[in-house]
This record gives C-alpha cells, sequence and structure tokens, in this order.
C-alpha cells in the first residue's frame, strides 16, 4: 500500500500543474498519519500538520470536503501552524481533495503548489479523479479483509515509512547528500534491482547493507555503434 500511495503522489506531481502532492491518512482509530510525499518538503509539511494538528488535510480529512487556499501568507489566523510553515517551505498555495467514497473518508490528497495564484480547476479535477481511482482500490481491498487487517496493514505501512525514513538518514549522512537525493537513490536502487523499497530500507538500516552501494552512480549503457558494412 506504500508503494502504491508513493506512485500517487509521483504521477500527480508529474502529471499535474503542482509543485508537489502528499497524502494523510486515517488510521480508523481516530488518528491521522503522513504516509506519502512526492517531495522532501512535502513530507515534512505534511508531517507536521498531522503533529500540530492543522492545515488543509486535516481539515480535508475531517469534513470530506476539498479544501484550498490560494495565499498561504494571508492562512495565518485560519492554520496558525501549518500556514507559517508551509510558506516557510516555499508553498504558497494549496488545494486538498477527500479520499472518499460516499460517506467514508479514508484521507486526503493535498496538492501543493509555490505559485501565490493557487491549483488551477484542471489539475484539482485531475487530482480528485487519481484520489478517487486510489480510494476505490484502498476500500476493495478493505472488502477482502475485516478492519482490524486493515488497521494492521496500515500500522505496517507506517512502519516501514519509519524504516524507510532512517535509511534516508544514514545515506545522507554517508554520503553527505540531502534527504531527497537519498531517497532517489534508495527507490532506483530497489527498482534496478527488483527489491521492496521497505526491506531495503531496513537493511541499509540495521547495516547490512552497504550504503556506498546505494549510492554509487549506476553506469550507463555505452551508446551502441552500428558495425560497417564491408
Amino acid at each position: 500500500m506504500l508503494e502504491f500511495l508513493n506512485t500517487l503522489v509521483e504521477r500527480c506531481a508529474e502529471l499535474l500543474d503542482v509543485a508537489a502532492a502528499g497524502v494523510v491518512l486515517s488510521d480508523q482509530k481516530g488518528g491521522l498519519a503522513m504516509v506519502a510525499a512526492s517531495s522532501e518538503q512535502a513530507r515534512v509539511i505534511e508531517l507536521f500538520a498531522v503533529q500540530a494538528d492543522d492545515g488543509p488535510s486535516l481539515d480535508c480529512v475531517r469534513t470530506g470536503l476539498s479544501v484550498s487556499s490560494e495565499d498561504l501568507a494571508a492562512e495565518y489566523g485560519r492554520w496558525p501552524r501549518f500556514a507559517p510553515a508551509a510558506h516557510a517551505a516555499g508553498f504558497a498555495a494549496t488545494h486538498a481533495v477527500p479520499m472518499r467514497l460516499r460517506r467514508t473518508v479514508i484521507g486526503a490528497l493535498n496538492l501543493l503548489n509555490t505559485d501565490s495564484d493557487g491549483v488551477n480547476p484542471e489539475s484539482v479535477n485531475l487530482g480528485q479523479a487519481l484520489a478517487d481511482v486510489a480510494t476505490i482500490g484502498m476500500l476493495q481491498h478493505r472488502m477482502l479483509h475485516d478492519s482490524t487487517v486493515l488497521v494492521e496493514q496500515l500500522q505496517t505501512a507506517l512502519n516501514s515509512r519509519v524504516v524507510i525514513e532512517q535509511a534516508k538518514g544514514v545515506l545522507s549522512a554517508h554520503g553527505a547528500v540531502d534527504m531527497q537525493q537519498a531517497f532517489l537513490a534508495l527507490r532506483g536502487y530497489a527498482r534496478s534491482h527488483h527489491l521492496r523499497l521497505s526491506e531495503l530500507a531496513r537493511t541499509v538500516a540495521d547495516g547490512r547493507t552497504d550504503p556506498g552501494l546505494i549510492l554509487r552512480p549506476r553506469a550507463r549503457p555505452a551508446p551502441h555503434t552500428p558495425r560497417k558494412l564491408p
């Protein structure tokens, strides 16, 4: 599920006219958790929002309605903790859309932009469509398991996120790179070696995998030179 949600936010950042995207999910026990983000800045901001209990993602989950702002610098009264932090991180606008099917709200997809013009309607509509597809997939998965199993799976996903953050810290310290570069290196190595991201992260975090192997630039294939006919 964690890799599925990572793909969701990455596609939003690639396809929509936004700077970044993040997902906050409900754990079905009244709590909320940041589970995926397309950039390090978005990850920090969404994590801060959950910890501070403040911001558009939380309002969106609780109301089941879209929540937006075209100018976060003017929202210090609305979100006294989130707005200053998001503005300081370079984000100027936000539009959170619910991950909802009928009356069931499982989370929110937050679209973040660096322009104070807000998030354009086309991006909002497509973002909502992607959130709807993700929600249906997750709820269909829920139908095959009881709520206890789903909570356990969410907890596993959150535990995986902790391990990934630990691995990013190890790589960042070893290679003197920022956390975003560390994550890209970790994900690229996992994909090229057909490994699960969380399992690779665990071996990095507990010292079983040499960080240098992860951070080593991958060799590019030599260009093909056609042979000359005699």
